[in-house]
């Protein structure tokens, strides 16, 4: 009676205290008293002294102590109810080096719970884990391992603290005061990122400068290895193909030159001497003006085959598949397809191909790369963008956890066979590497990320880059519990705000598989008029061929043929536009205004009503927020609400623009009980944006 006296009072005091005032900067490690307080282990014992086991010590004591409002020691020996760390004695196979079993019991006559693992980095997920059972209320007793071996943020940020397609503020990595000055803030997010299982980080911007490969750069990346390493994280570096001319005074930079293979031997050495567990490299080569070994005659193998003789078995290329070449192709969707296939099978063990979810360039709704399920001889890591270059910045709320759950359930029918997703390729279960990379979208803001709800986009990238098979839902579950209340009269409608969340910025900015309407350069609010630019394949008028007579980019056997480049059974999802998802259709299909959708109505009335239902949509967004208020502190309901109302606005601006201009091409009316565009289409075409965030 006693104990339910105890969880009653812990309840009420609960539900009757006020919501104060947060920054985010704690981020789903808020670590706030909850109703099981009571119940929960007052001591933490480990016999390891590591530096990770004593970071898994600490973020234990400062969990419980703060979920459990009482002050929770370390002990040698179990006296009172504990959390207990042990190395297995003999490794559980199951587990591999990274997992983790956690199992309650009793020990010397008191309540314990065992978080088990082959090894220090296991017991740290673990203790992460057993956390984040608490904070969600799950059951604690669990086993868990990686299904991906490398989980990598790629920051694309520049040596000069911007941040490219970066929304959060500054870089984090304080360049100029390193290796001196270290950050409490990199400790700070490397728990985060170690708390959802992220064990890589590639410092630098895939742009990248020579610069970054010097003795003053790598003693700074250092710096940031020894931060990072007790949580498991290793560090990356995006180097630039051209750096033994740049920085070696070499005349080439020929992968096949015997001085040019020797100069990259002798800076990984010199990498290594600095930074002994250093990931390896990430490679953007010839695309978008970078250097690469096309420029020798080369092909993508050649080049990434020597940086892997370079780094031996220390370290891993990642070389990007998001090419595309001077010259402008039919159909830029299928120029990484036509680059890489031949080449399957033909990179060193140690080489991955990093291939972006779609083909195009991180679209608010892209159809999976047709690469996906082409190559099983070679490794793919998928690369995924968290930050939303086209999807809003940090002032829309867009969950992508359910974009990239769609992309990695997507069924590729590698080697023709069903059951072949996109994660099933990216899990590598045929090869000794797996990778999954996002974007990343974190910077100096207080709260990281730029607003709060973009947390969730980092949060579920790490969650499922550990599990490529989750659940979108139950990550968006597990984020708003932590980060904000476990109160279900939260909980319940934020996260089905959540799950359409992404539906709703694509029906405002893309809808019907329209893609890449957005202006130019800073990539900031509807341009799809755009036809100035330097070549085809860069302006929306390319991708959307909007005339009298209809709209959207034939990729059948009757337009650019990019639909064969995936395997029969996959092309069927899209071949048939009377039979397919719609939210495809112009993606795939050049359609006359006439043509009927699923619905009945005109693909010209159906077009207009779907950018009307998404401004509508923000528009709710912003009541079902405002409804939250009692379950939110004042600073960051309100710092949400203020973007949510920035969302709105810009949605309108999104629908009138689009509207404007596809009506002047087609010269319809709308539909009736449309509202007309406030402004005229010469009025949205004058607005320009010089300062936009993120573009430099």
């Amino acid at each position: 009676m006693r104990r339910v006296i105890h969880a009653l009072c812990a309840l009420v005091c609960l539900l009757a205290a006020p919501a104060f005032a947060e920054d985010g900067y704690d981020l789903w490690l808020r670590y706030k008293p909850v109703a099981s307080a009571h119940t929960l282990p007052r001591a933490v014992v480990a016999q390891a002294h590591s530096p990770t086991v004593k970071a898994a010590v600490a973020e234990l004591q400062r969990g419980l102590s703060g979920l459990s409002g009482h002050k929770v020691s370390v002990a040698r020996n179990v006296s009172a109810p504990s959390v207990v760390l042990t190395r297995n004695a003999t490794p559980d196979a199951a587990l591999g080096r990274e997992g983790y079993a956690i199992r309650k019991g009793r020990q010397n006559g008191q309540p314990v719970v065992r978080i088990h693992a082959n090894s220090d980095i296991g017991l740290l997920y673990g203790a992460f884990a057993y956390l984040r059972h608490i904070q969600t209320g799950t059951t604690a007793d669990t086993t868990d391992a990686p299904k991906v071996r490398l989980r990598l943020l790629n920051h694309w940020d520049n040596l000069d603290g911007t941040v490219e397609r970066g929304y959060a503020g500054a870089s984090l990595w304080d360049w100029w005061r390193l290796p001196d000055l270290k950050d409490p803030r990199y400790t700070d997010y490397a728990r985060a990122n170690a708390s959802i299982g992220i064990n890589g980080t590639v410092l630098n911007n895939v742009n990248a400068k020579a610069a970054s490969l010097t003795a003053p750069y790598l003693d700074k990346a250092a710096v940031l290895a020894d931060t990072f390493r007790p949580y498991g994280i290793r560090v990356y570096l995006s180097a630039r193909f051209s750096a033994p001319i740049e920085l070696g005074g070499l005349k080439t930079a020929d992968p096949l030159d015997p001085a040019v293979r020797a100069w990259w031997k002798a800076k990984a050495d010199e990498i290594y001497a600095k930074i002994p567990d250093f990931g390896g490299f990430l490679v953007k080569a010839n695309s978008e003006g970078q250097p690469g070994p096309q420029d020798y005659g080369r092909t993508h193998e050649d080049g990434a085959n020597m940086l892997a003789e370079a780094l031996g078995d220390r370290g891993v290329v990642m070389w990007r598949a998001f090419v595309y070449k001077a010259e402008v192709a039919d159909d830029r969707h299928k120029q990484a397809y036509s680059e890489f296939k031949p080449h399957d099978g033909k990179f060193a063990p140690t080489v991955l191909v990093q291939v972006k979810n779609g083909a195009i360039d991180f679209q608010p709704r892209e159809p999976f790369h047709p690469l996906f399920g082409a190559m099983p001889k070679t490794p793919l890591m998928v690369e995924f963008q968290i930050t939303k270059e086209y999807l809003g910045f940090a002032t829309h709320l867009a969950y992508l956890g359910q974009y990239y759950e769609e992309a990695l359930r997507a069924d590729t029918f590698q080697n023709g066979q069903k059951g072949w997703s996109v994660a099933r390729v990216v899990e590598g279960e045929d090869h000794a590497l797996s990778g999954m990379a996002g974007v990343a979208n974190i910077g100096t803001d207080r709260n990281w990320s730029g607003s709060h709800f973009d947390q969730a986009n980092w949060y579920a990238f790490g969650r499922l880059a550990w599990n490529p098979q989750g659940s979108a839902r139950n990550i968006a579950t597990e984020w708003a519990k932590m980060t904000f209340t476990p109160d279900p009269r939260f909980v319940t409608p934020v996260v089905a705000l959540m799950m359409r969340s992404r539906e709703t910025v694509a029906d405002y900015m893309t809808p019907l598989g329209l893609h890449h309407l957005m202006d130019t350069g800073h990539h900031y609010g509807p341009g799809p008029w755009v036809d100035n630019l330097g070549r085809p394949d860069w302006n929306p008028v390319y991708y959307h061929k909007a005339d009298a007579n209809g709209i959207g980019f034939d990729r059948t056997k009757t337009g650019s043929d990019a639909l064969s480049q995936y395997d029969p059974q996959a092309q069927k999802a899209w071949a048939d536009p009377k039979t397919m998802d719609e939210r495809y259709l112009l993606w795939f299909h050049h359609l006359s205004w006439d043509y009927r959708t699923r619905s009945g109505r005109l693909l010209w009335d159906e077009l207009v009503l779907t950018y009307d239902k998404g401004a509508k949509d923000a528009v709710a967004m912003q009541q079902t927020w405002a409804t939250m208020k009692p379950y939110v502190d004042a600073e960051r309901f309100e710092a949400i609400a203020s973007t949510l109302r920035i969302q709105a606005r810009e949605a309108k601006w999104w629908r009138d623009a689009s509207i404007a201009y596809f009506q002047s091409k087609s010269g319809r009316p709308l539909p009736a009980g449309v509202a007309a565009p406030e402004k005229s289409l010469d009025y949205y075409k004058s607005l320009t944006f010089p300062y936009a965030p993120g573009h430099h």
